[in-house]
C-alpha cells in the first residue's frame, strides 16, 4: 500500500488557554463538525496538557486546513498563539 498524503496542523496555545478556549469552544467545534462532515478533517485532538504540548488536527488536503485555520475562532481569538502545517506521509490509517 503506497502512502496517503495528509497535513497535520499544529497549534500552540496561547496564555491561558483554560480560562480563554470555553467562550469560543462551541464555535470552534461547530467549525471541526463542519470540516469533518465535509471529509476535510479526519482527527483533531489536543495533547495531554494542551498549556504547554497544544494540539493537533489531521487533514486531506492543505487547502482545507488553510481554511479551517483562516476562519478557526481559536486563532482569530487568540487562543491559538502560533501554528504550523505539514505535509505528512500516513501509511497505515483509514481511506
Amino acid at each position: 500500500m503506497s502512502p496517503v498524503t495528509r497535513y497535520v496542523l499544529l497549534y500552540e496555545s496561547g496564555d491561558d488557554v483554560a480560562g480563554k478556549a470555553p467562550a469560543h469552544f462551541p464555535a470552534h467545534w461547530a467549525r471541526c463538525e463542519e470540516f469533518h462532515e465535509r471529509g476535510l478533517l479526519t482527527m483533531v485532538g489536543t495533547f495531554a496538557d494542551p498549556q504547554t504540548e497544544g494540539s493537533m488536527a489531521v487533514f486531506t488536503t492543505r487547502e482545507g486546513a488553510l481554511e479551517f485555520v483562516e476562519g478557526d475562532p481559536f486563532v482569530l481569538n487568540g487562543v491559538v498563539r502560533g501554528w504550523e502545517l505539514r505535509e505528512w506521509n500516513e501509511a497505515f490509517g483509514e481511506p
